[in-house]
C-alpha cells in the first residue's frame, strides 16, 4: 500500500520537527506533572482534574504520532532555484478577484502548500482547496473559474514569485 506523501515546504518541515521537539520534551512533561497533581487528590473516580490531564495526554500522543507519521511520509518541495513561470506548491500568487462588486482589496496574495501547512490566516492555502486546485499550473494572466458554495468566482493571476 502507497502511503500518501505529504507535501512541505522547508520551513513547514522545520515548524513541524519545532511542533514534536516541543511534544515529547515540554508537553508530555508538564502533563506528567498534571497526572501527579491530579493524582494525590485522591479518589480518581471523581477526579475531574485527572479526567483532563488523561485526556491531555491521549490528545498529546496522537499529535505526537501524527507528527512522526506525516515526516515519514514527508516530501519536501524546494522550487528557490526555479524560475517562477508557473504556480507550483511553494509559490507565492498574486491573484485578482475579477467580480465587479469587490473595488476594494481585489488583490489577494497566497502562498501554495500542502495542507499540512495551510493557514488562511497566514496567507497560506493548501494545494487541495478550490482556488489552489485552480491555479496549480497556471501562469501570469491566466483567469481561473473556482466552484464556490456561493457560485462560480474569477479570478487572474497577475503575479509568481
Amino acid at each position: 500500500m502507497d502511503e500518501k506523501k505529504t507535501l512541505l515546504t522547508a520551513e513547514g518541515l522545520e515548524k513541524l520537527k519545532a511542533e514534536l521537539e516541543e511534544l515529547r520534551t515540554v508537553k508530555r512533561q508538564e502533563n506528567v506533572e498534571h497526572l501527579a497533581e491530579a493524582r494525590s487528590h485522591g479518589d480518581l473516580s471523581e477526579n475531574s482534574e485527572y479526567d483532563a490531564a488523561k485526556d491531555e495526554q491521549a490528545r498529546i500522543e496522537g499529535r505526537i504520532q501524527g507528527i512522526e507519521q506525516m515526516l515519514k511520509t514527508a516530501e519536501v518541495i524546494d522550487n528557490s532555484k526555479k524560475r517562477k513561470t508557473k504556480v507550483e506548491l511553494g509559490t507565492t500568487v498574486t491573484i485578482e478577484d475579477m467580480a465587479p462588486e469587490f473595488e476594494e482589496d481585489k488583490l489577494q496574495q497566497y502562498t501554495v502548500v500542502g495542507t499540512t501547512e495551510a493557514d488562511p490566516f497566514e496567507g497560506k492555502i493548501s494545494n487541495e482547496s478550490p482556488i489552489g486546485i485552480a491555479i496549480l499550473g497556471k501562469k501570469v494572466g491566466t483567469v481561473v473559474t473556482v466552484r464556490t458554495p456561493a457560485g462560480d468566482h474569477q479570478f487572474k493571476i497577475i503575479k509568481i514569485k
